[in-house]
């Protein structure tokens, strides 16, 4: 059966309208409960929340609904969503609750339900809950929100379960972060400086409206400034929800999550900790990758587009390291899911030890040029069934040999063909990219 409300990164919209109003997120609750009190001993649910406006109150009424079962939820406030997924997984919970959305702005939120795995719900749960959700709504009740105090001693345990994993330190360190207004903007600054950094900080200064503000890991200019004008020593930035990070070197360089595959697995690869040689990313990081991993000895796998495919193929063949271009990096020895803080605490692991910066450590990567075009699309059709579409296809690839690459995919989410193409110089990457457009147009009939 197709779920409607939970997508890949569980149930999201605007919130105070459906489903993220005060009725469906109580619903939500109540059917988590449910599920609690059928399959699980512990009777104890962990929730989180970034920092939107809408956050307090749509936890409140979560929890209100686990409460109709007896489930009771421990509330860390602000915390991040791989905070959840780390408590979830060690604490006493049969499940966890993180209450965002992620880079969106602020008036949208999200409710993502993760197991006592880690990992998030599977696709046979959601269903379950859906249908539960669904058969309250249609009997209709009064919901009742339940107070939540927060309980910062699982923060701390999140910090401290992080430091762990860094017993070197960061003395010395000059880092600039920037944490979007967000799920870290407390938490970050509290570890880095706990570790013995000097942390100069921007954009984390939540006030409920101004998350993902032109801030954080999708607007880096800010970021790179900062960078600059205090001669840091790097510059991290992290989404709504810190389960990214992207990174600035000292000369204002970008170093996006590419660069942090390489330059972390060729450290991993030195420890003989990268079990089989094997690298997980997706089909949109650049060829430039795929070839400076090729030649450390390191293969390179990559799955669709999204982090859930990057993990569910992790766990399929072993790897330890995987992520996106997007800085989504998962280091499955310490996490189940991408961590932004713990993203950034490898990256300065590797540049304490290494000795260099993180210019130096990325010189390797040649960045192919690569161009992403969305067309606007009446409707769908297998690429088989367009023929002057298959045609500019075939002739980029003919033109590209192994210096490049094309890839075309609807979206799963919006009315776009997505077109990519990559290669050794601009100007063909550019001409490719818009032969392939204009014949998606004239096939689907753009809008």
């Amino acid at each position: 059966m197709a779920r409607v409300l939970f997508g890949t990164d569980g149930i999201r919209g605007l919130a105070g309208t459906y489903p993220l109003d005060s009725k469906t997120a109580h619903a939500v609750g109540a059917a988590l409960g449910k599920l609690v009190v059928k399959s699980a001993q512990e009777r104890r649910v962990i929730l989180g929340m970034d920092t939107r406006e809408s956050g307090s109150w749509l936890a409140a009424e979560v929890a209100g609904g686990l409460a109709r079962h007896g489930v009771t939820s421990d509330f860390a406030g602000v915390t991040t969503t791989p905070g959840v997924a780390y408590l979830a997984r060690t604490g006493p919970f049969a499940a966890g609750v993180m209450i965002s959305a992620s880079h969106n702005p602020y008036r949208d939120n999200g409710i993502k339900l993760i197991a006592h795995t880690g990992y998030k719900l599977p696709d046979e749960a959601e269903e379950q809950l859906e249908s539960e959700i669904f058969s309250l709504l249609r009997d209709g009740f009064v919901p009742s929100p339940a107070p939540l105090p927060i309980d910062e001693d699982l923060d701390h345990a999140y910090i401290d379960h992080l430091a762990g994993t860094f017993p070197g330190g960061l003395d010395g360190l000059r880092i600039v972060v920037d944490c979007a207004n967000g799920s870290a903007s407390f938490l970050a600054p509290e570890l880095f400086e706990r570790l013995g950094a000097s942390v100069h900080r921007i954009s984390c200064s939540p006030d409920g409206r101004n998350i993902n503000l032109n801030s954080g890991s999708l607007h880096l200019e800010n970021l790179r400034e900062a960078v600059l004008q205090e001669s840091a020593d790097a510059g991290v930035a992290f989404d709504g929800d810190a389960d990214r990070a992207l990174f600035v070197s000292r000369s204002g360089r970008i170093v996006d999550g590419d660069a942090v595959l390489l330059l972390t697995a060729r450290y991993l690869k030195d420890l003989d900790r990268l079990p089989g040689r094997i690298v997980v990313a997706t089909v949109m990081s650049n060829l430039g990758l795929e070839r400076a991993l090729a030649a450390q000895g390191i293969k390179m796998l990559r799955t669709p587009v999204g982090d859930k495919y990057v993990l569910e193929e992790m766990l399929r063949t072993g790897a330890m390291l995987g992520g996106e271009q997007s800085g989504h990096v998962i280091f499955r020895e310490y996490a189940t899911t991408g961590d932004g803080m713990l993203t950034a605490l490898r990256v300065f692991e590797v540049m304490r030890n290494a000795g260099v910066g993180l210019d130096e450590l990325t010189a390797g990567l040649k960045v192919y040029p690569q161009l992403l075009v969305n067309v606007r699309v009446k409707e769908r059709k297998p690429l088989e069934d367009l023929p002057s579409v298959k045609a500019e296809i075939r002739a980029a690839e003919a033109s590209f040999g192994d210096t490049g690459r094309v890839l075309v995919r609807f979206s799963g989410t919006e009315p776009l063909a997505r077109v990519m193409v990559e290669g050794p110089d601009q100007e063909r990457v550019e001409n490719f990219a818009n032969r392939i457009a204009s014949q998606i147009r004239a096939e689907l009939g753009a809008e």
